[in-house]
């Protein structure tokens, strides 16, 4: 093994370790009851400010019936983290902490099915205000990489309320529960399964990261370096990444539930979970965290589902694909599975559900690209979102490389709104304006980059679109299958 110690420290080598985070809680739920278990883990466990949640917060679902389950949305970040040891497994000095993974896992009402959604740290997104360490609020911040929320006011433990607040304003969903891991808990947990089933597929020599083609079992540091590794597996990029992540995931889960109830067996990895764990204060103790976790014991693996959010590359950025992504957080906030079925327990029906406000705010689209009919299809994206006054203007005499938002001082806080939508969109004042003026740009065309369209078909009879379909991966899927990318 080779000494972590030398090798370069970089952004690139940060990675966020959700993959521990989620083991911490379907271990516990596998682990049963009994007091002297819950004294074990009691101290363990360390929580966040929540006075750093934003209090204008998505609504909670209901359910639309007697005794209908209500889903759970959990938010699962890893924090690359080098204090407190973690930078002899990572590598690089301390300093200010990231999560480079998050995936927020949704866990439907039934109780029967979950789904795990990854957001790749580059996504281009808007940060909403967020509390910083000194107590003082920032201000919402377009066209940033998701990543960027957990370093808002630059603690090296990170900061999980501004990623739970920019998650709660990206996807519409009420986030019920945030959970942090670290390096050297997320070693910790594989080495007290010892070891779980990977794919590597092909040989890894790169960055002070060495691992062997094929099939194999591994623990701690080799583990570790397999989840965190870009450079050497198909174009070096997160996306392909996150691939292995999911993977690696899937065997982890089904190796918990393969061990079954033994409390011998699970009670280290349970230590283990707790230890390496940053949670809010509502799993605070070892009894709520364990409570939450055992509603999650009849999961199937075949009904578990991982899916990356639709997306594309902006330059070397990732900026999300309408109406793919707004339909797959519909889906969610319905209880629907990925297929649009319901669970048939909870929350109302698509018709009924309340979800998107009305935005009565005047918007005129302008087409700068050479895409016919890009300014009318993205008019009638904007009003699936909920756009009541949103109409399209003439053409302009010139193309614009990128797409720009013109607001009235006064109508900020909904330009930076609408720029959600838009994620490489710069925003520029418009004393003159009295509404808000979209240049749709070259960085919307659906030829840039090449053949890769910002609104994707959907599949034959499924009525799901393709940027759903083509990212998602159930965790029974055979180990080597779709690992890289690029």
């Amino acid at each position: 093994m080779s000494d972590p110690k030398i090798r370069p420290a970089s952004r690139r080598r940060r990675l966020a370790k959700f993959a521990g985070a989620t083991a911490a809680v379907l271990v516990l739920a596998t682990a049963g009851t009994g007091a002297w278990y819950y004294h074990r883990l009691d101290g363990n466990l360390t929580t966040f400010d929540a006075g750093g949640i934003a209090t204008s917060r998505p609504p909670a679902p209901t359910p639309t019936k007697v005794g209908g389950g209500l889903p759970v949305n959990v938010l699962l970040l890893g924090s690359d983290t080098r204090n407190d040891g973690n930078g002899d497994l990572g590598g690089g000095d301390e300093g200010v902490g990231h999560s480079d993974t998050a995936i927020l896992l949704h866990v439907y009402g039934d109780r029967r099915h979950a789904v795990a959604v990854s957001i790749p740290r580059d996504t281009l997104v808007t940060i909403p205000p967020c509390k910083q360490a000194d107590g003082k609020w920032t201000t919402a911040r377009s066209n940033q990489m998701f990543n960027s929320a957990f370093t808002i006011g630059g603690s090296e433990q990170g900061n999980p309320a501004c990623s739970q607040n920019t998650v709660e304003a990206l996807t519409g969903l009420r986030i019920d529960h945030t959970i942090v891991v670290d390096f050297k808990g997320f070693a910790a947990m594989t080495e007290a399964v010892k070891g779980v089933d990977v794919c590597v597929p092909n040989t890894v020599d790169s960055y002070g990261i060495h691992l062997e083609q094929g099939r194999q079992t591994l623990a701690g540091q080799l583990a570790l370096d397999y989840v965190r590794a870009r450079h050497g597996f198909g174009d070096g990029s997160d996306i392909g990444r996150i691939k292995r992540q999911q993977a690696f995931l899937s065997s982890l889960i089904k190796k918990v539930q393969d061990q079954g109830f033994n409390l011998t067996t699970l009670l280290p990895l349970a230590d283990a979970a707790s230890r390496s764990l940053t949670v809010d204060p509502g799993l605070g103790t070892p009894m709520k965290l364990v409570d939450f976790a055992q509603s999650l014991q009849d999961i199937k693996l075949s009904d578990i589902e991982f899916v990356t959010v639709p997306w594309r590359y902006q330059g070397d950025r990732v900026a999300l694909v309408h109406p793919d992504v707004d339909q797959l957080w519909n889906l969610l906030r319905q209880d629907r599975t990925l297929d649009g079925q319901s669970t048939g327990l909870v929350t109302a029906a698509p018709s009924e559900t309340p979800s998107i406000p009305a935005v009565t705010t005047p918007v005129v689209l302008l087409n700068a690209t050479r895409t016919p009919d890009l300014a009318a299809r993205t008019a009638e994206t904007l009003k699936a979102q909920g756009y009541t006054a949103v109409t399209v203007g003439p053409t302009p005499t010139s193309t614009r490389k990128t797409t720009l938002i013109a607001y009235p001082p006064a109508l900020l806080d909904a330009a930076e709104a609408l720029a959600r939508h838009f994620p490489t969109a710069a925003l520029q004042p418009d004393r003159t304006a009295d509404g808000l003026t979209v240049t749709l740009g070259r960085d919307l065309s659906p030829t840039t980059p090449a053949d890769t369209p910002t609104t994707a078909p959907t599949p034959s009879g499924t009525g799901v679109p393709t940027g759903i379909t083509d990212n998602t991966r159930t965790a029974d899927s055979d180990l080597c299958s779709n690992l890289t990318f690029g």
